[in-house]
């Protein structure tokens, strides 16, 4: 079946009920989308399905993939998040940052449902799974609940790999009622699911998460660094790592050297592409030292580590695309270059 066009005004009514949004079709939403769909679609074959991104070519290219893949399936493409919003009763976002979110919820969302009006916005859900701004997030989780809306941040931790397997943990903020309510569709994309507490706490069990992760990543990729230039093999040395003190997820999951690591295949071995953008992780970065701001917090490895990230970007910007262990890339070139 091919995909449409959707026209938000049929459906409205009992086709509502039973429509799912994801909007946002990056690499991240659009496994997710796919994992949430295929599963929905296996238990309810009257489901239906809306997406949306910012480039239309995404949403129409998600569509006809998936459609091919799951004949019957209804899915639908909105021309704007406001017609997302106006036509399904659960919504999902996975936008890049705090501007894309303001933009989205308050330009198109929240007008879309004060149209719809209290009663039938009480009966919606809405789950943004972005990282951003702690307060800003809180900002727009306050204005939907004044609009009837539930509403939770629900960002993520797992990476591409982990929304292709479904296996995300979900790093949930809002109340008991709304945590209750995004459970069942959180669950069909992720492995763990974890209520961190009210409005804005899933974003900063992430914001801290991958503050760690990013430190962790640029020492890694210097440890193996040193180590080869000590004369050691990579793949020796992350063995040796990997069974001792030192070990975390860049060495054991995301290591940043071609052939260290035998079953796994991370970025580092297609030439960094398909992870963790190194543009994502300058921007948690930032979003960190500026919540440390904020609560004069002294960050001083995550200063370090936010600036090493943005000279690669500076310098690199070709890498900004690329996997953030592409790190190692560019320290191993500054390394050849003394």
């Amino acid at each position: 079946m091919a995909a449409r066009i959707l026209n938000p005004l049929s459906q409205l009514g009992a086709m509502r009920g039973k429509a799912v949004a994801f909007i946002g079709l990056g690499r991240m939403g659009s496994e997710m989308a796919y994992n949430l769909f295929s599963k929905t679609f296996a238990q309810e074959k009257d489901a239906h399905f809306i997406v949306c991104d910012a480039l239309k070519d995404n949403a129409t290219k998600f569509a006809s993939n998936f459609t091919g893949q799951f004949p019957g399936a209804h899915v639908s493409i909105a021309e704007t998040p406001g017609e997302a919003a106006l036509s399904a009763k659960t919504l999902i976002t996975m936008l890049p940052s705090t501007p894309q979110v303001r933009e989205v919820y308050e330009e198109h969302i929240m007008p879309a449902f004060v149209h719809l009006g209290p009663q039938i916005a009480g009966e919606s859900l809405a789950i943004d799974s972005t990282t951003l701004d702690v307060k800003a997030s809180q900002a727009v989780a306050l204005r939907m609940k004044d609009l009837c809306v539930a509403m939770v941040d629900a960002p993520v931790s797992g990476g591409v790999t982990g929304a292709k397997a479904g296996t995300l943990s979900f790093l949930v903020g809002g109340t008991e009622a709304d945590f209750r309510q995004a459970e069942p569709t959180l669950s069909m994309m992720g492995k763990r699911i974890v209520h961190c507490g009210p409005s804005g706490a899933g974003l900063g069990a992430k914001i801290a998460n991958n503050l760690m992760l990013g430190v962790q990543q640029i020492v890694t990729a210097e440890a193996l660094l040193l180590g080869q230039r000590l004369g050691l093999d990579p793949a020796v040395l992350s063995g040796v790592i990997g069974s001792s003190t030192g070990n975390c997820w860049s060495v054991s999951t995301n290591n940043p050297v071609p052939g260290a690591l035998a079953d796994v295949s991370p970025p580092c071995e297609r030439e960094y592409d398909g992870g963790f953008a190194t543009n994502l992780m300058l921007k948690d970065m930032g979003l960190a030292l500026e919540v440390g701001q904020e609560t004069s917090t002294p960050l001083p490895l995550g200063k370090a580590a936010a600036e090493v990230y943005a000279q690669v970007v500076k310098e690199r910007p070709e890498l900004g695309g690329k996997d953030f262990s592409a790190v190692y890339k560019y320290l191993y070139e500054q390394a050849v270059s003394v």
